[in-house]
């Protein structure tokens, strides 16, 4: 497994490839549609962001209720498809990795090699194995959305799998084209 320190540089980039299980050590946003929307919003009218979008890494998740001492529900991952829509314009302003679960539009996809960014995926139905690496939680921005509020997530080997990488391969295709081989 491949291990990667946040922020995320150009350099951690080209070395991650479509298929290669990885876990990431510091930290990481949340942000679902809601929260995507309006960050598109803030960039829009040139506003202040909730955090700084260059290097950094933004997991799709609307975390659980926290459970008494624990330091946050479940953390499984959301459809990514809700974020085609704003994703280039995140790229663009220098988010450069993005983790959530199941495919992209193609535009998202051909999007990733130009602009130097990677789509990881994290396991659906893991939510209490993913939240064991979440070592801290604190919302800091869109409060008002619950669920959907930005956290910033501070993260020890989360574990995730290259599904789109820079060099324009795809995880999902190939796995599709080995199976109807066999």
């Amino acid at each position: 497994m491949k291990e990667y320190k946040t922020p995320i540089t150009l350099d951690d980039l080209k070395t991650m490839k479509a298929g290669d299980v990885i876990s990431i050590t510091g930290v990481i946003y949340t942000g679902r549609d809601a929260a995507h929307k309006r960050m598109v919003d803030l960039i829009e009218k040139k506003e202040k962001m909730p955090f700084e979008l260059e290097s950094n890494v933004i997991y799709y998740v609307g975390p659980s209720p926290t459970k008494p001492g624990n330091v946050v529900g479940s953390a499984g991952p959301t459809s990514s498809y809700r974020m085609d829509k704003y994703s280039p314009t995140m790229i663009k302003y220098g988010l450069n990795v993005m983790i959530g679960k199941g495919p992209r539009d193609r535009a998202f996809k051909n999007a990733l090699p130009k602009m130097n960014a990677v789509y990881l995926s994290a396991i659906g139905g893991a939510a209490a194995l993913i939240s064991s690496h979440i070592i801290k939680s604190e919302v800091i921005a869109f409060e008002d959305l619950g669920a959907e509020a930005v956290h910033k997530f501070t993260v020890d080997k989360f574990p995730a799998i290259v599904t789109y990488d820079l060099h324009g391969n795809d995880l999902l295709e190939d796995g599709i084209k080995t199976y109807k081989k066999s």
